[in-house]
């Protein structure tokens, strides 16, 4: 089963990189739809809070309907990749108003909620002892496909929107074709029946309340800063004379900044497997949440400058995110982990749509420089929903017993 297993990982770690490569499709091109149809900046940022939120309207539905355990997770994430991709190349090549784009783009989140919890699940389903590291890999994957629409860009999609977008919807078609060539693996729970109950139990159980509060505050980073990060990115390359500072190497920069997530989401995996989850969970909040009050202290530096903060940034930004869901996997009742899972990131996605919205308004009033330092709020109260679980009896579920 060794070799099987990681055969299996390959597969759905490719899957889920193509699929979800839908998020930031339109936000990457953003500029240019919001000068085509005159959007305000906090307008442009609807592109993705409208996604968030139909990922979170999709979750909750799936949740409540348990569909991530009732039916089999990959003819889910399958159907829901097409779907995605189907909304978002109608988006390329029909949409010519902001109002039916935003419908788009909120079924393109209600899909998408099909896609990255059954993702975990079937991970999960063949993976016990390194499990961390597994969920670790497949949470890598998925950053390093949310930021291939601004590689699309930086590499021929300039002032082409259309380009971008209709790449994005075949990656993702392509995506869900790979995903059927998975089979269960031994761990996974067989279907389990209705049963409105679970959510309950789930929401009541003190050590995944925990967990799930740990993602919440990483939840509220996150997102917000890979939506603005491209705009403070070209902002600050604007306000440095240094002459590698151009509109390519800001889409590049901002690339870079959330693909290298993939690696931190790797080797945290591994760290949380050998040292505990709650442990590599706390380190990478602490740093990110800094980093997050101190990225104003770079802009309008050289890149030579500039590009090493937002890569370190964007390494310990999403590396803690994998060992979230892998701990409410030990966590939470075997028969509806699946569920469990697409509870924690309804709520997570939830809580992004304030953030995302928030911070230009918080630019607005202090400038793109220092737009960025309310985010560390979120790694604060994560940190300590952490350190609080580690003091747990259950801790001794997590990564073998380690927390």
């Amino acid at each position: 089963m060794s070799a099987s297993k990681w055969r299996v990982l390959g597969t759905l770690a490719l899957a889920e990189l193509f699929a979800m490569s839908l998020w930031f499709s339109a936000s990457a091109v953003a500029p240019q739809l919001a000068t085509a149809w005159g959007l305000a900046p906090e307008q442009a940022g609807l592109l993705t809070t409208t996604v968030q939120f139909g990922f979170v309207v999709g979750a909750l539905a799936s949740a409540a309907l348990t569909l991530s355990d009732v039916l089999p997770p990959r003819y889910l994430l399958a159907g829901s990749a097409l779907v995605g991709a189907v909304a978002t190349a109608t988006l390329a090549t029909v949409v010519t108003s902001p109002t039916v784009a935003l419908t788009l783009r909120f079924v393109t989140g209600v899909a998408l909620a099909g896609v990255y919890p059954p993702g975990m699940k079937l991970v999960a389903g063949w993976f016990k002892e390194e499990r961390g590291l597994a969920i670790g890999a497949l949470i890598g994957a998925l950053t390093v496909g949310s930021a291939l629409p601004h590689l699309l860009r930086a590499v021929g999609g300039i002032d082409r929107p259309r380009l971008v977008l209709l790449g994005a919807a075949a990656l993702a078609t392509v995506g869900g074709a790979i995903v059927l060539r998975v089979r269960p693996g031994p761990y996974q729970s067989p279907a389990a029946p209705f049963d409105p109950a679970a959510v309950r139990r789930i929401v009541r159980d003190p050590p995944t309340l925990l967990a799930n509060t740990g993602y919440f505050g990483h939840m509220w980073e996150l997102y917000a800063v890979w939506t603005w990060l491209p705009v403070f990115l070209t902002l600050a390359y604007d306000a440095s004379d240094h002459p590698l500072a151009t509109p390519e190497a800001a889409a590049l920069t901002a690339f870079g900044a959330i693909a290298i997530g993939g690696l931190g989401a790797l080797v945290a995996g591994r760290a949380a497997d050998s040292w505990g989850r709650t442990t590599v969970t706390a380190a990478s909040m602490v740093l990110s949440g800094l980093a997050s009050l101190t990225v104003g202290l770079v802009f309008g530096a050289s890149p030579l400058v500039v590009v090493p903060f937002v890569l370190g940034w964007g390494f310990v930004i999403v590396a803690d995110s994998a060992q979230f869901s892998a701990a409410v996997t030990e966590l939470a009742d075997a028969s509806y982990v699946g569920t469990a899972l697409t509870l924690q990131t309804a709520f997570g996605f939830l809580l992004t749509v304030v953030s995302i919205q928030l911070t230009p308004i918080v630019a607005d009033a202090v400038g793109w420089q220092w737009a960025f330092a309310p985010l560390a709020l979120g790694p604060a109260v994560g940190t300590l929903a952490m350190w609080r679980l580690r003091r747990h009896p259950s801790a001794a579920k997590l990564a073998g017993g380690r927390g």
